[in-house]
């Protein structure tokens, strides 16, 4: 996977590999023969058939984050196309790629693209972009509704136990004018396998390269075993941990915030990969997803995490749906397409209508785009 950072320093090379092809025998390169290519517009729409299904009953399951939205979704649709039932679960992002995998759903959900081991073990699967989400950290410090400044290192330091307490010089050196109290720090982390984690431990490799040699990333990851963690199903167990526990930190999917909110927990600036400390939001998301997408492949695999965007929240990402290319028939192949060819139209799944019921951002048209023509290879 490549970050912003490396796929910018590429592009120099890919100028100059153009500039060496265009070089003839003598070493000169031909003016002559040189044609200006003409200006391609970017798209700024795209459109997208949601076709009439048959009958067909369509599971999905998968990420917690994503299963406010598809709660959202489900009763629309089938508002629109009654003869299809959805059925929906939220059961973490891990058991949403491997029941794709395996069939036992139609849609698999995850905040996570898939790796290049499932990849391998499933090449019938594919993961589409529905929309983008975000993440946020969160904290449970009585007395105290600042947003504190957090970035990759300090939150790698407690979560490997070097950092226990809310005054901690390191906090405090972030945070001078905020009075911090001597409060032990509770790790919150996800004990099931969850696409959080997942975007959560690659914030922590991108800043931290103690994390990044010795933990790593993924949808499970082996937490280190201190005294002052505890582990949580869920988004929403996340939540309700860490309001039970005063000292706790936790990294929350967005669709979560107004229940954090609720529960009396405040949530961080991030450092950004531009050296910013920014506020979770629409505005800083946008400008995030902005700087992705133009370099988002037509697979839709991609890391948004720590993107050197002036202004943009370093923690976003892509939510998939997992899906096998080769449905169990055509009837059910046309209704899986079906759903997901509203969820990601503008006019439909896509619109604010349902997405800032959660937090979400559309698709940008490029992206979205490339899940139209993704969703047209189920069969």
């Amino acid at each position: 996977m490549k970050n912003l950072r490396t796929l910018r320093h590429a592009i120099p090379a890919v100028a100059l590999a153009a500039a060496v092809a265009a070089v003839g025998a003598s070493g000169v390169a031909s003016a002559s023969k040189a044609k200006p290519k003409p200006k391609v517009k970017a798209p700024t729409s795209v459109n997208i058939v949601v076709e009439k299904p048959g009958s067909a009953n369509i599971s999905e399951t998968g990420s917690t984050l994503l299963y406010p939205l598809w709660n959202l979704w489900a009763p629309a649709y089938q508002n629109t196309y009654p003869s299809v039932s959805i059925t929906t679960a939220g059961t973490g992002s891990g058991t949403g790629i491997a029941d794709a995998a395996n069939g036992t759903v139609n849609i698999g959900s995850s905040d996570a693209y898939l790796s290049p081991t499932t990849l391998a073990a499933n090449p019938g699967l594919i993961n589409i972009p529905l929309a983008i989400s975000y993440q946020v950290i969160t904290y449970n410090i009585p007395g105290l509704n600042a947003h504190l400044n957090l970035n990759g290192k300090v939150l790698s330091a407690i979560y490997r136990g070097s950092i226990t307490n809310w005054n901690d010089p390191a906090i405090a050196a972030l945070n001078p004018t905020v009075k911090l109290p001597s409060l032990k720090i509770v790790a919150l982390h996800r004990s099931d396998g969850s696409g959080d984690t997942f975007i959560f431990t690659q914030y922590l490799s991108r800043q931290d390269s103690t994390w990044s040699s010795s933990i790593s990333y993924g949808t499970t990851v082996a937490f280190p075993a201190i005294s002052n963690a505890l582990g949580e199903n869920g988004n929403g167990g996340m939540v309700s941990g860490c309001q039970a526990t005063p000292g706790c930190v936790a990294y929350v999917g967005v669709s979560y915030l107004t229940q954090a909110l609720g529960d009396g927990l405040s949530y961080a600036r991030l450092l950004n990969g531009d050296g910013q400390y920014v506020m979770p939001g629409d505005s800083a998301v946008a400008l995030e997803a902005a700087g992705y997408a133009k370099i988002t492949p037509a697979s839709g695999t991609i890391s948004m995490i720590n993107g050197r965007v002036k202004g943009g929240y370093p923690i976003i990402n892509y939510e998939y749906a997992i899906v096998n290319k080769s449905q169990s028939s055509s009837t059910v192949a046309k209704a899986v397409r079906s759903v997901l060819e509203w969820a990601i139209s503008p006019k439909a799944g896509n619109s604010s209508r349902y997405l800032s019921q959660v937090r979400f951002q559309p698709l940008p048209v490029k992206v979205s785009a490339a899940s139209y023509k993704q969703i047209q290879s189920i069969k």
